[in-house]
C-alpha cells in the first residue's frame, strides 16, 4: 500500500507565466519531491482523463463549450481566468487525475495520494469557469463517487473560499463541503449562514476567519467544529483541495498558518476517514510550496514532518467563529 502522485508534464502546458497561476508551481513542487527523502516512498502514476459526460455531470453544456472553443485559439474567460491552447484536454486530465486517485484508493490498490494537477477547480461553478479555474476537479470526482452510493467529504483549506464546489453540492447530502477561508476576501462566499438548503441543509460548514487569524484558532475550528461534524457524517473517503496560499508567507495570502498546521490537518482527517485524496488548488509562493505539499504527504505516509516553520503567533483570535457555527449547525450536529 502506497501514497501515489498523479501528475503529467502536460499541466505544464496551461500557462501565463505572469500569471500567479502558472507552471512554475508545479515544477517546484515536482521537483522538491523528487529530490527529498519522498522520492523512495511515493509513486508517481500518469492520471487518465475524464470524459465529457463526467464533466456535464457537473457542469452546464455551455460552460464546458466556452472553455473547449476558447482552446482552440486561446484567450481569456475573465480577467483573471485564462484558456492557452489545448487547455480544454488539459483540463479534463486534471479533473481525471482526482477521479484516477480516488478510484484506486477506493479499491485498495492504493492507501492514499495527492493530485498535483492544474489548472485548479474549486472556484468553477456550475455555469462558470472562474477564479484561475476551468473545470471543478474535486467536484468532478466527487461526483463519480457518490454514483456507487458512497459518501464524501470535501475539505478546503484554501484561503479563498471555494465557491464552485459548495453550489454545486449545496442541496445534496451524500457531499459534504467544509471550509475555512479569510473573509471578507475573493470571491465573497463563504458565510457561516451558507449552510445548505433542502436535502443538503446542515452539510455545508463554513467557517471564515478574519485577517491574521492563525493556527490557535484553526485548531479550534477543527477540534470543535470540523472534525466533530466529520466523524458524524462517516464518509467513505476524503477529499482535500489543498490550497497552500493560507501560508502566513503567501503573497496572495492574509491568515498566519504555518507548515506544521497543514500537517496536522491531514492528521485529524485521517483519524476520521483514512481513504484520502489532496487535489492542488492555490498556493504561490515557489520558495515554500514544495515543503507545504511535502508536509501533507508526509503526514499520509505516516513521516515525521522535515519541514517546520517558526513559531508564528496569529494577530487576531477569530475563535469567535466557533460559536457562531455552533448556532448555525447545532440543530443538525452535536457540537
Amino acid at each position: 500500500m502506497v501514497t501515489a502522485i498523479a501528475y503529467s508534464s502536460r499541466y505544464l502546458e496551461h500557462n501565463q507565466s505572469s500569471h500567479p497561476e502558472n507552471a512554475e508551481r508545479l515544477k517546484v513542487i515536482v521537483d522538491y519531491i523528487k529530490n527529498s527523502r519522498l522520492s523512495k516512498k511515493v509513486d508517481f502514476i500518469n492520471p487518465k482523463s475524464v470524459d465529457d459526460e463526467s464533466i456535464l455531470s457537473v457542469h452546464s453544456r455551455d460552460m464546458v463549450d466556452t472553455v473547449k472553443t476558447l482552446s482552440e485559439t486561446g484567450g481569456w474567460i475573465d480577467f483573471d481566468t485564462y484558456v492557452c491552447k489545448g487547455s480544454y484536454d488539459i483540463a479534463k486530465l486534471a479533473a481525471g487525475g482526482v477521479v484516477y486517485l480516488s478510484e484506486k484508493v477506493l479499491s485498495g490498490d492504493i492507501s492514499n495520494g495527492f493530485a498535483l494537477v492544474r489548472p485548479p477547480g474549486h472556484h468553477a461553478t456550475k455555469t462558470q469557469s472562474m477564479g484561475f479555474c476551468l473545470f471543478n476537479n474535486v467536484a468532478i470526482a466527487a461526483n463519480n463517487i457518490t454514483k456507487s452510493g458512497k459518501k464524501v467529504l470535501i475539505f478546503d483549506h484554501d484561503i479563498h473560499h471555494g465557491n464552485g464546489t459548495q453550489e454545486i453540492f449545496y442541496d445534496r447530502n451524500d457531499v459534504m463541503y467544509q471550509s475555512f477561508h479569510l473573509s471578507p476576501y475573493y470571491p465573497g462566499t463563504g458565510h457561516v449562514w451558507e449552510i445548505g438548503e433542502r436535502e443538503g441543509k446542515g452539510y455545508t460548514v463554513n467557517a471564515p476567519l478574519p485577517m491574521g487569524a492563525g493556527d490557535e484558532t484553526l485548531k479550534r475550528v477543527l477540534d470543535e467544529v470540523f472534525i466533530p461534524i466529520a466523524r458524524q457524517f462517516k464518509p467513505d473517503i476524503i477529499l482535500i483541495s489543498a490550497g497552500f496560499d493560507s501560508h502566513y508567507l503567501d503573497q496572495l495570502g492574509g491568515l498566519k498558518l504555518t507548515a506544521s498546521t497543514f500537517y496536522e490537518i491531514i492528521k485529524k482527517f485521517q483519524s476520521v476517514q483514512s481513504n484520502m485524496v489532496c487535489t492542488l488548488e492555490g498556493g504561490y509562493n515557489l520558495d515554500l510550496l514544495g515543503k507545504l505539499v511535502s508536509s501533507e504527504i508526509e503526514a499520509m505516509l505516516g513521516e515525521d514532518p522535515s519541514y517546520i516553520d517558526y513559531d508564528i503567533k496569529e494577530d487576531v483570535d477569530g475563535s469567535s467563529v466557533v460559536d457562531d457555527i455552533k448556532k448555525s449547525l447545532g440543530e443538525y450536529w452535536n457540537i
